[in-house]
């Protein structure tokens, strides 16, 4: 770094030097690294810290930013291949496979998803010579329809009547594979959540089912089981006399 010119010019940035802890000629690397160091211990919200030290810091590297020789024109960046596109499913589409119409370029080709895959996995295309050859797919799950995915498990939630919150009993839970009924006791800390063992994404290669988790969360909507029970039995009933 150069520091001739006018003499004020020369103190000024000799002083910001000195502001953070240097002297002499210093090069990008060396400047950004004591910057660095002099602003965390100047930040106001740290202990010793102090607002006009921290700004006077910001000064001096702006300063010596400023009368630091321009650099020499960059050479072209390196290309480097493109990222391999994503293969995006749903939760659903992750436990019973799918087919999903992906973009490449200016093609649309069909990938047929096998059940089971997790996201981070990879998925093989494949391809001709002439198409660039094989290419493998990074798969992430989304969230969708209330569900979503970590790991091999599935999370969920489930409205649950406050009563049976509150003294506990059968809670009955629509899930993607139909209904399945779970205990709680009203000891349960909050958040209460029930683990319904091998409902998660299903088992792939070495990977195990996993388990779905569904937390419980109190509503005044729900129908009580009395309500429910008579719900059901209407239906049937309504059912049967349409059928005679």
């Amino acid at each position: 770094m150069s520091t001739h010119g006018h003499p004020s010019d020369v103190s000024g940035v000799r002083e910001a030097l000195s502001t953070l802890g240097l002297s002499g000629d210093v090069d990008a690397a060396a400047l950004k690294t004591a910057f660095r160091a002099a602003v965390k211990v100047a930040r106001p919200d740290q202990t010793g810290g102090d607002a006009e030290r921290f700004r006077r810091v910001i000064a001096a590297y702006h300063l010596i930013q400023a009368h630091q020789p321009a650099r020499p024109a960059l050479s072209a960046p390196k290309l480097r291949p493109a990222p391999a596109p994503v293969l995006v499913l749903s939760p659903m589409q992750a436990i019973a496979g799918a087919r999903v119409d992906l973009r490449l370029g200016a093609r649309t080709v069909r990938v047929t998803a096998p059940a089971g895959l997790r996201s981070g996995d990879h998925l093989r295309l494949r391809r001709g010579a002439t198409d660039g050859g094989d290419l493998y797919l990074s798969v992430l799950i989304r969230p969708e329809d209330g569900l979503s995915v970590v790991g091999d498990d599935i999370f969920m939630t489930w409205p649950t009547e406050q009563r049976l919150m509150a003294d506990g009993g059968r809670v009955e839970i629509e899930t993607h594979a139909g209904t399945r009924s779970a205990w709680i006791t009203a000891d349960m800390a909050a958040p209460v959540r029930v683990r319904l063992k091998g409902l998660g994404l299903p088992a792939r290669g070495s990977r195990e089912a996993g388990h779905l988790f569904v937390k419980l969360t109190p509503s005044s909507d729900v129908p009580s089981a009395a309500e429910d029970l008579l719900l059901r039995f209407t239906r049937v009933w309504t059912q049967e006399r349409l059928a005679a």
